[in-house]
């Protein structure tokens, strides 16, 4: 499993470095890199942090389907964890954080 940065979408805020256990991502040009694809660990760390949706993690078959992508948005209290799969159908999980742990 693995990460993908867009550095399109990538507002350098360096959470994404603070949160990476393998020291595997940098800031190049005030955006977000990761150097080896291939040494990405699958922890999550950074795509958790990552509140521009910059970050897409691969996804296993077990998990959306052979090339599904996720990537997380936070707009104030509001997350949306957005599954995109193969054929570009798309999924998306809406939370509001501030709701979510209130039972």
């Amino acid at each position: 499993m693995s990460i993908r940065i867009n550095s399109i979408s990538c507002v350098g805020c360096k959470r994404c470095v603070e949160a990476c256990p393998g020291n595997l991502i940098k800031i190049v040009d005030n955006k977000a890199v990761i150097k080896r694809e291939k040494d990405c660990w699958g922890c999550t760390s950074c795509l958790k942090e990552c509140k521009a949706g910059a970050i897409e993690f691969f996804l296993g078959a077990d998990i959306g389907g052979k090339g599904s992508t996720l990537s997380v948005t936070e707009k104030g209290d509001i997350r949306e964890w957005i599954v995109i799969g193969p054929d570009g159908n798309k999924k998306t999980i809406t939370v509001n954080t501030k709701e979510s742990n209130k039972y």
